[in-house]
């Protein structure tokens, strides 16, 4: 008789747990913004911040020093550098568009249409998330040099965001630039 108690309780019990909980799914992510608005919203001026504000300026006047001093500074620098951190993390979310229906390329000429961008997106998503990771990684860098207050880590972070971005642009904005061609090689 114990037997038979022991198999039916193991029988039951996963049932039993599975009906005691309540689970809500997560709603789903629901992008709004457009590739093209992240970048011109928080990706770019977060790197064009977190690149001026370490530098070494010289002039006729002398050389300058640039890089964050106080603690409020230093604040704003780690702002530009979560910012630019999460960013990666929106712009791989599924159902993004790459722009806004109807939209055209700033410069035809060099870039690609926002079509084309989205088609060598879908054609290999998991690139376009290796590229977004390779660029949330380098500005985590910027991050953790800001926590630690250190000007010549974020200057050097900086190379490594350049880089990332560069990357990404060569492969999907514009892939058949010079440029492109000779980082193929």
């Amino acid at each position: 008789m114990r037997r038979h108690f022991c198999v039916i309780l193991l029988c039951v019990s996963p049932w039993a747990l599975g009906c005691s909980r309540t689970s809500r799914p997560d709603p789903a992510l629901q992008p709004v913004a457009t590739v093209k608005d992240l970048m011109d919203s928080m990706v770019d001026p977060s790197a064009d911040f977190l690149w001026d504000s370490v530098a070494t300026i010289v002039s006729v006047a002398g050389t300058e020093e640039r890089s964050p001093k106080t603690d409020k500074e230093w604040a704003e620098v780690r702002k530009h550098a979560v910012e630019l951190v999460e960013a990666t993390n929106l712009l791989v979310m599924e159902g993004r568009h790459v722009a806004k229906p109807g939209e055209k390329a700033e410069n035809p000429d060099v870039e690609l249409g926002p079509e084309e961008i989205e088609a060598l997106i879908k054609q290999d998503r998991q690139a376009w998330v290796g590229f977004a990771h390779g660029l949330h990684d380098a500005a985590l860098v910027a991050f953790k040099a800001t926590d630690a207050k250190n000007a010549q880590g974020l200057l050097d972070a900086g190379e490594g965001i350049d880089t990332a971005c560069e990357n990404c642009h060569l492969r999907y904005w514009y892939p058949t630039s010079k440029q492109a061609a000779e980082a193929k090689k």
